[in-house]
This record gives C-alpha cells, sequence and structure tokens, in this order.
C-alpha cells in the first residue's frame, strides 16, 4: 500500500497542485488496500470529490456519486444568503440539487427546515438520497415532480441552476467537462436558458415573501435580474470575492 510521501509524489506527477492536501485526504477516506485505486483515479483526472465519494459542504460531508455534479465551495456563499430568511421553520426547495448539497447544508443549519430536492437528471437525484431523506428527493423536470400542495408556499427557492454559455462548455476544467453531466453545466446559449425558465414558475410557488436565490456571473448579471424581475420578483445582486448571487424576492402580501 503507497505511504504518505508515494502518494505525494504520484500526484505531483500526474499534476495534482494541492497534492499534499489530497493525499492526506485520500489516506483519510480510503483503506489501505484501497488507496492505490483511488490514486491512480486522481491521476488520471478523475475529480478528486469523485475519486474519496465525498466532498466538504457547509460543514458536512456531503456524498458525491461519479459523474454527478461536484458541489463548489463558493457556493456556501448563496447558502449564507439563503439563511437569512427570516422564518423559524421555512419551506425549502432545492432544484436541479445535484447531490442535494444545498438542500442538506440548509437543514443542518436550520434545523426546523421542511426541505425538497429535485433535479432531471436521474444520477444526480439517486446521490441527492444519499444526502437527504429519500423520500423528499424527487425526480423531473425543474417544478414538475413538485407536490402541488407546495405551491405559493415555499419560502426559500434554492435554484442553483447551470449557467454557462453553450459555447463555454469547451473551455472549462477538464474535470468538470469530462467527468460532469453536461446537463448540470450548460446554461444554454447565453447561459440562461434555465434561468428564465425557473423565474417563469417560480412566483407561483414562493409564499408571500419567499426568495429565489441562484448564481451567475457578473456580467450576466443585469440580464438575469431583468428575467426575474419581467415575473414580478424583486432582485437584488449579492457579491463577494469568488461569487455572485441574485436574491429575488417576491412582494409580501400587503
Amino acid at each position: 500500500m503507497p505511504e504518505y510521501s508515494e502518494i505525494v509524489t504520484r500526484l505531483r506527477a500526474a499534476g495534482c497542485v494541492f497534492a499534499e492536501d489530497e493525499a492526506r485526504l485520500i489516506i483519510e477516506t480510503a483503506a489501505p488496500d484501497e488507496r492505490a485505486a483511488m490514486v491512480e483515479r486522481r491521476a488520471a483526472g478523475l475529480p478528486l470529490e469523485h475519486v474519496l465519494g465525498w466532498a466538504a459542504f457547509g460543514g458536512l460531508r456531503i456524498h458525491v456519486d461519479p459523474g454527478v455534479f461536484v458541489p463548489r465551495r463558493r457556493t456556501e456563499f448563496l447558502l449564507s444568503e439563503a439563511l437569512a430568511h427570516p422564518a423559524p421553520r421555512p419551506l425549502v426547495v432545492d432544484l436541479c440539487c445535484g447531490t442535494g448539497a444545498l438542500g442538506a447544508a440548509f437543514a443542518a443549519a436550520r434545523p426546523g427546515a421542511d426541505v425538497y430536492a429535485a433535479d432531471v437528471d436521474p444520477a444526480a437525484v439517486a446521490c441527492a438520497r444519499r444526502n437527504l431523506p429519500p423520500e423528499r428527493c424527487l425526480t423531473g423536470d425543474l417544478f414538475a415532480p413538485l407536490p402541488a400542495g407546495l405551491r405559493g408556499r415555499v419560502d426559500v427557492l434554492l435554484s442553483n441552476v447551470p449557467y454557462v454559455p453553450t459555447g463555454d462548455i469547451e473551455l472549462l476544467p477538464s474535470e468538470a467537462r469530462d467527468h460532469e453531466a453536461r446537463v448540470a453545466l450548460d446554461g444554454g446559449g447565453d447561459g440562461l436558458d434555465l434561468l428564465r425558465r425557473v423565474a417563469a414558475e417560480a412566483p407561483a410557488w414562493l409564499a408571500p415573501g419567499g426568495l429565489l436565490l441562484f448564481e451567475t456571473t457578473e456580467r450576466q448579471a443585469p440580464e438575469a435580474c431583468a428575467a426575474v424581475a419581467a415575473h414580478g420578483l424583486a432582485p437584488r445582486v449579492a457579491r463577494c470575492d469568488y461569487a455572485t448571487v441574485i436574491v429575488a424576492a417576491r412582494p409580501a402580501a400587503s
């Protein structure tokens, strides 16, 4: 079985920038007789999270299955914005959920939350069922699989839709381009196709004062805000050093 120094050397030779950290995680995660195979999968270019079978997100270890979109640490900024919603027991939907990382981290931070998750990719939903109550993880296109009884009641709609323009997919790092489902990356011609569809339906699902939250790029933010405003939601742009998030509110009932 390979020791720490051997793993570091192999990962460095494969071009892994953070070889020391990755070696420690592999040793921490794998049984001794599994380490060599994991090192070779990582050296072959698989995302570290697919090799380990988990990703750190929101203070949790999120199960990540091969081929499923890996939750990005930058998305913790979206989570922090969502957690500001004042409802003591919010009804939450994690739409385009992937692993269900957002929903799981929200539920961990707010134990009273009632969380549903949905994704069009059956593999993603199968993974999300390892991170959230399985009966709350639904397969289907956007809002279609959600129970009708949620309409008009959702306090927090976490909709981290894909926003990479189709023409830019080939510019992504190979770890994403070659090992994550394209449906989780491709946002259409300008990257906002899915967002426009969500914006059109979100007002019917949100409770008065409910929030729709999604990531975008700084360049896309003005058009993304216009898309949600066109359907009666009030957007604001939240920024940090590494992420841009749109928070769009359904007006509170008068």
